[in-house]
């Protein structure tokens, strides 16, 4: 078969620590991938981390212009992986990608038209290094904008006042509340700036040479958006700055078709003039399309923190956990909820109760009861994100505190605390266990199916394990293949139905849900006693 004939569709993923891209054929299929690491391919820019942690320890920003260098560096090098396997970007059909969450970009005046004209015998990061009104972008690892997050609270009501317009409360990392800062300590550069990119829609204006509109589902992340009119909320923006509205453009939505790629592109590196720029999204959102979640599936990421992800048609924002708009189907939202302690805190109830070896952890997970005789454990090692906590807190079957659990005991109390957290969280964002639900696991901790067992049993649904490696610009290829489709009525699904599958790997034990459906609400009691007596101390 002559692939030369055959078009791709190019992904990419600005995230913190590395600019990542991924080419796909139609067939789905990966046919080629590359990266530029920040720390050691752009070592100019003295990152660590692909970040600069400033004095006082709280501030945290990056480098526009080293996300630009990155886009230079992994063009040329993209350029050689595509021809080793017969294909140029000539067959590029479309572009989208991800960056990280809550990272922001100004956009000097003038700007745009910088970006209308750029000279293909330059490159980017050249043309546009005095183009930036702020030249180090606060990310998602900022924390220093706590005064500006209680601000906006009480501008509008409330922190669940906040979350019922935006999905969220203030958050120190969303996008709000860093401009509020830069409005309030900089206001030269804040007046001097043009356009207000997030780092997926600044680096969707890179290909478009024009400014990128903020795509819905990222434009959720950042306490400013209407998640239900999927417009800027007019309270939340004259609670930020002023003449926001114009600085950020109107959001679009996450599937559209932005325009065609950028004659820079065309003219120095051969890409189709019919090649089009599909709208990019956060990295979140992106990996819920690598993951190619459905309406009704639920995905569990089990790493060094824990991740959730929810298909959610009828969202209920809360203080803890976020709702997003879904980046794959405009009518449909998608919850996401954070744990801190996650793989950390299991392999040290491995160490502790089974010798270090998961092995022993998992045959007291087989031998122990289902439901743990009514014995329930909290295990926040770190101060959790959803509940804030933090402790070891020992339940038995009368709710009475206990300092310890024998080792099986312990090691039950941990995997199903766990799970029953992740269960309830969910369902007070709106998560509904239905007849198709799926649950989605992945990373490492999705080695072991005895732990798989017991998230199948507390869940009444049955567990996939799926294995797909830098989901988010995996995500952003399927996204870019879809959204030439989308107006069509082609869903997502459809349009990834030949993606690799998820693979079953537990159903749920018989009776399983007579057992966590009680202890579901045990559970729910006891953490708000704990989140009382937190508050009280």
């Amino acid at each position: 078969m002559d692939t030369l004939t055959h078009s791709c569709y190019l992904g990419f993923d600005f995230s913190t620590q590395q600019l990542k891209v991924v080419a796909i054929d139609e067939k789905l299929q990966v046919i080629c991938q590359s990266s530029v690491q920040f720390d050691s391919d752009l070592p100019e820019f003295r990152t660590q981390g692909g970040v600069h942690i400033h004095e006082d320890g709280v501030t945290v920003t990056s480098p526009v212009l080293m996300w630009v260098k990155a886009l230079d560096l992994i063009l040329e090098k993209m350029n050689d992986e595509l021809m080793s396997v017969g294909f140029d970007f000539s067959h590029i059909k479309a572009v989208s990608g991800s960056g990280q969450q809550h990272g922001s970009v100004y956009w000097k005046k003038g700007a745009r038209h910088t970006l209308q004209h750029l000279d293909p015998a330059s490159c980017l990061h050249i043309l546009l290094q005095d183009r930036f009104a702020v030249q180090d972008s606060p990310v998602w690892m900022d924390s220093s904008t706590t005064d500006q997050c209680r601000s906006l609270e009480s501008a509008v009501g409330g922190p669940q006042q906040l979350a019922d317009i935006t999905g969220s409360r203030a958050y120190e990392r969303f996008t709000a509340n860093q401009i509020a800062k830069i409005h309030q300590l900089y206001p030269d550069k804040y007046n001097e700036t043009e356009r207000i990119s997030l780092v997926s829609s600044f680096a969707a204006s890179l290909f478009l040479g024009d400014y990128g509109a903020i795509d819905y589902s990222d434009g959720s992340g950042m306490n400013l958006m209407n998640i239900f009119s999927k417009k800027w909320s007019e309270s939340c923006l004259k609670a930020t700055a002023p003449q926001l509205a114009e600085k950020l453009g109107d959001p679009m939505p996450s599937t559209a078709v932005l325009g065609p790629v950028s004659p820079y592109f065309i003219k120095r590196f051969g890409f189709p003039v019919d090649c089009k720029v599909v709208a990019f999204t956060g990295d979140n959102p992106g990996s819920l399309a690598g993951m190619h979640l459905q309406e009704g599936d639920i995905a569990v990421s089990l790493g060094t923190s824990d991740t959730v992800f929810l298909w959610v048609k009828e969202p209920r924002p809360t203080v803890e956990g976020h709702v997003f708009c879904n980046p794959v189907h405009c009518e449909s939202y998608m919850g996401l909820i954070c744990y801190k302690n996650g793989s950390l805190t299991r392999e040290k109830i491995r160490n502790k109760c089974a010798g270090g070896s998961w092995e022993d952890f998992s045959s007291a997970l087989r031998s122990s009861p289902r439901g743990n005789n009514g014995n329930i454990g909290f295990y926040f090692d770190a101060v959790e994100i959803t509940p804030s906590a933090v402790g070891i807190h020992r339940f038995d079957q009368h709710d009475a505190k206990v300092a310890s659990f024998t080792p099986e005991v312990e090691i039950r109390a941990l995997v199903e605390g766990q799970f029953l957290a992740k269960r309830l969280h969910a369902q007070k964002l709106g998560y509904k266990i239905v007849s198709v639900t799926r649950v989605l696991a992945t990373g490492g901790g999705s080695a072991n199916k005895d732990i798989l067992q017991v998230l199948s049993d507390v869940f009444n649904a049955p567990v996939y394990t799926i294995d797909v490696a830098n989901s988010a610009c995996l995500g952003s290829a399927y996204r870019a293949m879809h959204g030439l489709v989308a107006e069509t009525g082609k869903s997502f699904a459809e349009v990834v139905s030949e993606a690799p599958r998820a693979q079953l790997a537990a159903r749920p034990t018989t009776g399983a849900e007579k057992v966590y459906g009680p202890l579901l609400k045990r559970y729910a009691d006891l953490e708000a006693k704990i989140l009382m007596h937190t508050t009280q101390q």
